[in-house]
């Protein structure tokens, strides 16, 4: 899983051609005024800052009127981060249209499906597939291109911002225009798009592609393979966005790397990150900490996902915060060690670049209350002095640029279709939380101290894993099924879940009983659903308690053994979970939802076949997260303190790049801190 430094990650090495982390963040200097940009730079020298992004928001300034153009300040700009020795990621500045834009073409405001049409105002006020709108981004890009092609500062290209973050869905004419011509390319005739979303119910067969909508608001439940597919079409539209501005900068600045920043945080699902990795240079994701019970679990969850996305090549954090928020209902101030807790947290699962937004906390606007490198409190502050800290972390960490992840010998399986597919209306419940259930079995695994990926379901090679667990995969293919079937028959240890298997890649039931695909590998048959209601529970023999949903399930074959039946509930005394032990591995069904605690109990068991366990010490399981980094000469063993306490780690060896020194029998990880230590040749 080795590999050299790829050339299109634009921070693995500097100038000088040493190895090197980036470190930054957004930099807006247009908010301030020009005598506050040399103190910037000198800051960002004091920080450790080597990258920043840069006119993210920028096109009224650039472009002030139609027919005029002022790059006179970001030329200075430019050109002072550059005496400064800072690296510019470019952004295209397409995210935000200018007032003068939007006045003269009213046309490019998305609508909702209700046909309200968004007013500006705001930000990402524009349809992904209005080709008005995409005329004057890209004349926007190809100026910028131009201009800066050889502009010793620039770096990479940052594509619009944080793509489909306020305009995934759009149900406008336009919208309905390039809906249609999609459908055209996926199906090619009316007869298959008929069958595909099974037109035959409800008398909506459609005689002419002309007919057909986005699922705007209807009287009852809109088709769900329609809602399905424009899912799928919002995706790809915003993806051809991405690429139309990228084909102008790859076009006139051929070997200059071009990324766009992805949202894999929480419950930003609209966008399928999976299919558009191939699409850009490198990597960028924003994360943000959503504060709650799992709030860390979530952060490690993300930050691996997108190294699963990335291919477990190096990517860029390119946001997340120093301190607080401004758009949660109570935003609560990181504690101390946090701010580099969470930050090295992603560089654990393979950022080679860690920014924040913003650099200067602004003084006016939406997020002046969010959190900034450089606070209202200016420099003389505990926020600043922890910033530069944290530069001087990372530039010791320089080593480890161009590193790739260790593959763990668990995977999670994360997949965008079933994600959309099982949470549509009129299903047996509305309560079903995919991306819930998925972090709760990674949550469990952390909390035995076991390291897992975080992969792609349609991109995942299966075979590298001991053990894959795929919660709630819901879509399953023929093909995805026999990739399955021969993952487990020849050697390797599926668990699944409640929902998995039920449809098919058109969202219709495979038929012949529950779970569908599945049914086969896993030895069991479903004749019903039995979904709980709201604080309905149900008691599991193995002293486990689950909730949401229950299965009816029927044993089929000799081969299959019950590990926990139902005590309680209107299954009781059937089989809650089984395993079925097929070739030369197995295949497991969790049949409720038992959350983090009670998976907990249950892993165990089902990791048994697999011999998986923890290689930490009992009293670091579940306080410690580990993750590991590998480059051609040494292996790289990160170390998370997740708790307020310290931690012994007895045993652990290598020398140390950050943390507390190795002592005869170990180390002692401090309260929410990390340890990077070096263990040599592989």
């Amino acid at each position: 899983m080795t590999s050299p430094l790829t050339s299109r990650f634009p921070y693995a090495k500097g100038s000088d051609g040493a190895r090197r982390l980036g470190y930054g963040a957004d930099y807006n200097p247009e908010q301030w005024p020009r005598e506050v940009w040399a103190e910037d730079v000198r800051l960002m020298r004091e920080a450790g800052v080597n990258t920043v992004s840069l006119a993210i928001f920028s096109w009224a300034r650039i472009q002030p009127t139609a027919g005029t153009w002022d790059f006179g300040w970001l030329d200075e700009i430019m050109d002072l981060l550059h005496a400064g020795g800072i690296g510019v990621d470019l952004a295209t500045a397409t995210a935000s249209p200018p007032p003068w834009l939007t006045t003269a073409h009213p046309e490019i405001l998305p609508v909702t499906a209700s046909g309200e049409t968004v007013s500006p105002g705001a930000r990402q006020h524009w349809r992904p597939t209005s080709p008005v709108f995409r005329e004057h981004a890209l004349r926007l890009v190809r100026e910028l291109a131009t201009r800066y092609a050889a502009h010793p500062a620039l770096v990479a290209w940052h594509v619009n911002n944080e793509l489909g973050c306020h305009n995934v869905y759009d149900f406008s004419d336009d919208a309905a225009t390039a809906f249609r011509t999609w459908l055209r390319r996926r199906y090619t005739t009316l007869d298959a798009l008929n069958h595909a979303w099974g037109t035959a119910f409800w008398s909506q067969r459609y005689s002419d592609f002309d007919q057909i909508l986005p699922p705007r608001l209807a009287a009852s439940h809109p088709n769900p393979t329609q809602q399905l597919d424009f899912k799928r079409f919002s995706s790809d539209a915003l993806k051809e966005h991405l690429t139309a501005e990228r084909e102008v900068l790859r076009e006139l600045t051929p070997d200059v790397p071009v990324t766009t920043n992805f949202m894999v945080m929480g419950g930003t699902k609209g966008m399928d990150y999976a299919d558009w990795a191939g699409e850009v240079d490198f990597v960028a994701n924003d994360h943000y900490v959503i504060p709650g019970p799992q709030d860390r679990d979530e952060l490690s969850f993300s930050a691996n996902l997108t190294s699963g996305i990335a291919g477990h090549r190096p990517w860029f954090l390119m946001e997340h915060s120093t301190s607080a928020v401004n758009w949660q209902p109570v935003n609560l101030a990181k504690t101390p060690g946090e701010l580099a807790r969470d930050s090295l947290l992603h560089v654990a699962h393979g950022a080679d670049a860690v920014c924040f937004f913003q650099w200067r906390q602004s003084a006016a606007g939406a997020e002046k209350y969010h959190s900034a490198m450089v606070p209202h409190a200016g420099e003389d502050s505990e926020l600043f002095r922890s910033v530069v800290e944290l530069g001087q972390t990372l530039e010791a960490l320089a080593p480890i640029a161009g590193s790739e992840r260790e593959p763990a010998r668990v995977a999670v399986l994360f997949d965008w279709d079933s994600w959309w597919t099982s949470e549509h209306d009129s299903h047996p419940t509305s309560r079903l939380d995919y991306h819930r259930e998925a972090l709760d079995w990674y949550s469990a695994l952390l909390r035995l101290g076991i390291r897992a990926d975080v992969v792609p379901a349609h991109r995942a090679d299966l075979a590298a894993y001991d053990v894959v667990v795929a919660p709630v995969l819901h879509m399953v293919s023929r093909t995805l099924t026999k990739e399955l079937t021969c993952y487990v028959e020849g050697g390797g240890h599926l668990v699944t879940t409640y929902f998995s298997g039920v449809v098919d890649e058109n969202d219709h039931i495979w038929l012949g009983g529950y779970p569908g695909a599945l049914r086969e590998l896993l030895g069991i048959r479903i004749e019903e659903f039995g979904p709980l209601l709201d604080g309905d529970t149900v008691a599991l023999d193995n002293n486990t308690t689950g909730s949401l949903w229950t299965d009816r399930i029927t044993v089929e074959g000799p081969d299959v053994d019950v590990l926990a039946g139902y005590r309680t509930g209107a299954y009781a005394n059937r089989p809650a979970v089984t395993r079925r032990t097929t070739g030369r591995g197995s295949a497991a069904y969790v049949s409720t939802r038992l959350g983090a605690e009670g998976l907990t109990a249950l892993l165990p068991e089902l990791l048994a076949p697999a011999g998986v366990s923890s290689e930490l010490p009992d009293e670091a399981r579940g306080l410690v997260e580990t993750a590991v980094r590998r480059d051609a000469d040494s292996r790289y063993l990160f170390l998370i303190n997740r708790s307020d306490t310290p931690v012994p780690l007895p045993g652990v060896t290598g020398d140390v790049l950050i943390g507390p020194a190795v002592a005869g029998d170990g180390l002692v990880l401090p309260p929410r801190e990390v340890a990077v230590l070096r263990q040599g040749a592989h």
